[in-house]
């Protein structure tokens, strides 16, 4: 069964696919959290998160820390050979639990072959999302890396059916960056996948700041897919907040259902999960599951609710045309789009960014433009007057969600052992 077949069954029978963020370099332990993860209570599939020196194909530092016993942050699958990818993979991967490969890189090319050489067919990214943030890799380089492995990905044998694609484009820079912007980049970077023959897509967004406004965005979401790729087969993958996360156990279980409870009460059918230990370290097998099991359950009973005319829409809607009339080849047009500030990411650093618009957060928490730079949203979205924005508002915004959920968590009455604390 593919990627594609059991989300679609999990979601039909009206469970939400819940999927860790995991990667261990050895491939023992990397076994072990997937044996966790497939044994979850709760819909699950498994992830092989890789390594920092992976994504920037820094093999040889790989190999070193493989040789030496140096920890790494993730599984080297470059540096592992097949064989050992697919004896760590035998008797877990398969119809009943599908595993993807999470990277982040800019120049794939390496990964991808080595995924296939084991037999997975499932990853994610995107050539804008796995270069602005992560990477001083040229926009234009990027595209073309991109289009390549999309290429080897379709060209590649699929016993178990089509290979699939997740954007990444709905988390750029994994917060203060309007809805309706990541909105416009995860549908480009769908399209971008299926122009270049991937049929099996999942759209990305990550939590923000409101939880009506994520709402909003996410039935934005599924209008624009709807409209631009009707013949291609996509679900939508809505990540737990990626910034700052809540200090407390309690704050974080409570960001995490809400993340759940976005995901259900938009109809999404794949929710990527963070944990407790987010905000103080990399997170333990069983916290994963702790977590993987929390948002399954806070996902139970809720419904789908949202108009999607909405104001994200019109905004992402004029986003998205704007791309597709700057060049008639898509790929070309991604790029020429950065070049004239069409496209333009807050706060982002890349060379091949325009660094002109600029986001702010209201007093409810809802995300907006403080300046377009050359975005064309003029008369389409309205600028919030912010004053100027210093490091002290800039680390405010940034904590609103940890700070937000941190004191909703300690205001909760607390339970003594035996009862209620009165």
């Amino acid at each position: 069964m593919s990627f594609e077949r059991f989300v679609a069954q999990r979601h039909a029978a009206g469970e939400l696919v819940v999927q860790p963020r995991m990667g261990f370099d050895s491939p023992a332990a990397m076994r072990a959290g997937l044996v966790a993860t497939k044994h979850a209570n709760a819909a699950t599939v498994g992830t092989l998160t890789l390594d920092s020196y992976t994504r920037v194909r820094d093999t040889e530092s790989a190999e070193h820390a493989l040789r030496n016993g140096i920890p790494l942050n993730g599984y080297p699958i470059v540096n592992h050979p097949p064989e050992v990818t697919r004896a760590m993979l035998d008797g877990l991967e398969g119809p009943d639990f599908p595993v993807q490969v999470r990277h982040g890189s800019a120049r794939p090319v390496d990964i991808f072959r080595a995924m296939i050489a084991a037999g997975l067919h499932a990853t994610e990214g995107g050539p804008i999302s796995y270069c602005l943030p992560y990477s001083r890799t040229p926009l234009d380089e990027s595209v073309r890396n991109w289009a390549y492995c999309c290429d080897l990905l379709v060209d590649a044998e699929h016993p178990g059916g089509r290979p699939h694609l997740e954007t990444f484009g709905g988390c750029m820079l994994g917060q203060l960056c309007p809805p309706s912007e990541l909105v416009a980049i995860s549908v480009l970077e769908a399209l971008f996948f299926y122009r270049n023959g991937v049929r099996s897509i999942s759209v990305s967004y990550a939590q923000q700041t409101n939880l009506q406004q994520d709402r909003e965005a996410v039935a934005a979401l599924r209008r624009l897919c709807a409209e631009f790729l009707p013949e291609a087969t996509w679900h939508v993958v809505i990540y737990a907040y990626m910034g700052l996360f809540p200090r407390t156990p309690d704050g974080a279980m409570l960001l995490l259902g809400r993340a759940a409870e976005l995901a259900m009460s938009t109809g999404s059918e794949r929710l990527i999960v963070k944990t407790a230990a987010e905000a103080h370290r990399i997170p333990t097998v069983a916290e994963n599951v702790t977590a993987l099991e929390h948002a399954a359950a806070s996902a139970k009973g809720i419904k789908a609710m949202v108009d999607a005319d909405n104001q994200v829409y019109r905004e992402a809607y004029a986003l998205v045309d704007a791309v597709l009339n700057s060049h008639a080849d898509l790929d070309r047009a991604l790029v020429v789009a950065f070049k004239r500030g069409l496209l333009d990411v807050p706060y982002c650093l890349h060379p091949d960014n325009a660094g002109q618009a600029r986001s702010t957060l209201d007093a409810d928490g809802r995300l907006g433009w403080s300046e377009l730079g050359s975005l064309p949203l003029r008369g389409i979205a309205e600028r919030a007057p912010s004053g100027r924005i210093t490091s002290s508002t800039l680390m405010s915004a940034l904590s609103y969600v940890q700070h937000t959920h941190d004191t909703q968590a300690l205001e909760q009455p607390m339970t003594a052992i035996g009862g209620d604390s009165r």
